[in-house]
């Protein structure tokens, strides 16, 4: 049986590693993180040129048709290169919501958008307590005593990714009932009446994470993404596949900090050697290098289990996310202290990995969340 990835997955990694190391220098990250958005139109533009903001979109709806697999290898070369911008808040999480769930007409007027670039999605799920669960979900949506059928939104999102640059927020909020009951998606104008977008400064500037107030925002009875109460399976499975991608993401900027460490090892010189050679060095490389084939080997097999829907989703993804989490920040601290006093300066590339692997880490939950989740679904 082949576990690898097919020839022309490693071909689109090839390609997808070309353009980003043409097109994504450190040097446009550093000129992101400075930008009142982080997102680069032009970049945005030639990304979509390249099919890729509709990868996973069906062709009737103007996508690639791609699987989730092929979004994978992608997102990892992307976590190499530290992209910047909303990719993937809107062509994972903004976009998976509406192909999971979304109604015949949704999909028809939103899908071919996103695939040509044209409007950037994101999910906002998370409020004040920081929680991706079910039960984290309590901002309110009451019924609209002026419409049938519709809905008044009333609260706070936070950790909103890259809501300041998005043209549509699908927005998680409960309807009725608890925990996966009563749960509802709705689709909301991030610039329309009563919502106040707030981006917020966090260690990672070149991705940003938003506070969205929502005061009497009326949604429409057709802005309800599926059926009203019944979001939480289209939510779970969108958590799935955006936690999986993220480690995929992780294992990318975890590598490209080790090769960096391995590069500067060997050319470094002291005492009149490449410190490379000296075993406290190499000791540290090797663990390094240990540590992200073990994290690739999860989000790997995170990634296969959730696209074909296995059982064993239920543990591999948050196994992939807690241990990806750890490697990342480890790998990346480590590859700053290889590099020595110069690694620790602003002018140095070192710390952008780093301040993306913080950004990373509490990403739809940190590690510890994660480790609870894998005891709980193996029933301890």
């Amino acid at each position: 049986m082949d576990f690898g990835f097919s020839e022309e997955q490693e071909m689109l990694r090839a390609s997808a590693r070309r353009f980003l190391a043409a097109e994504c220098a450190t040097t446009l990250v550093r000129r992101m993180m400075a930008d009142a958005t982080a997102h680069d139109p032009e970049l945005w533009r030639k990304l979509a040129g390249l099919g890729w903001t509709g990868l996973v979109i069906p062709e009737e709806h103007g996508g690639q048709g791609g699987s989730f697999l092929d979004l994978v290898v992608v997102l990892e070369e992307m976590g190499r290169a530290l992209l910047p911008g909303p990719f993937f808040a809107s062509a994972l999480g903004g976009t998976m919501p509406l192909v999971e769930g979304g109604s015949p007409a949704q999909q028809a007027a939103l899908l071919p958008r996103i695939a040509r670039g044209e409007l950037v999605v994101s999910l906002a799920i998370a409020e004040a307590d920081g929680r991706f669960d079910a039960g984290g979900i309590q901002l309110r949506a009451r019924p609209d005593a002026t419409r049938s059928g519709g809905l008044v939104l009333g609260g706070e999102k936070h950790f909103v990714p890259d809501a300041h640059v998005a043209d549509l927020l699908i927005v998680a909020a409960r309807s009725g009932g608890a925990g996966e009951r009563g749960v509802t998606l709705c689709l909301v104008d991030p610039r329309g009446p009563g919502v106040t977008v707030r981006a917020l400064r966090t260690a990672d500037m070149t991705r940003r994470v938003c506070r969205v107030a929502l005061e009497d925002v009326h949604v429409a009875p057709d802005r309800i993404l599926g059926t009203a109460g019944e979001g939480w399976p289209i939510l779970r499975r969108t958590l799935d596949l955006a936690i999986t991608g993220l480690a995929a993401e992780m294992v990318g900027t975890a590598q490209q900090a080790l090769d960096r460490a391995v590069a500067y090892a060997k050319e470094r010189v002291q005492f009149g050697r490449p410190i490379g050679s000296f075993q406290a060095i190499k000791h540290k490389c090797v663990d390094m290098m240990m540590a992200v084939e073990n994290a690739r080997s999860l989000a790997y097999y995170a990634a296969w289990a959730v696209s074909e829907r296995a059982p064993e989703a239920a543990q591999a993804v948050p196994m992939a996310k807690a241990y990806a989490s750890d490697v990342v920040k480890q790998v990346t601290s480590e590859a700053i202290q290889v590099h020595g006093g110069i690694g620790f300066t602003w002018e140095h590339d070192m710390h952008l990995f780093h301040r993306r692997a913080l950004a990373q880490e509490a990403a739809f939950g940190s590690a510890p969340m994660h480790r609870e989740e894998v005891a709980r679904a193996l029933g301890l």
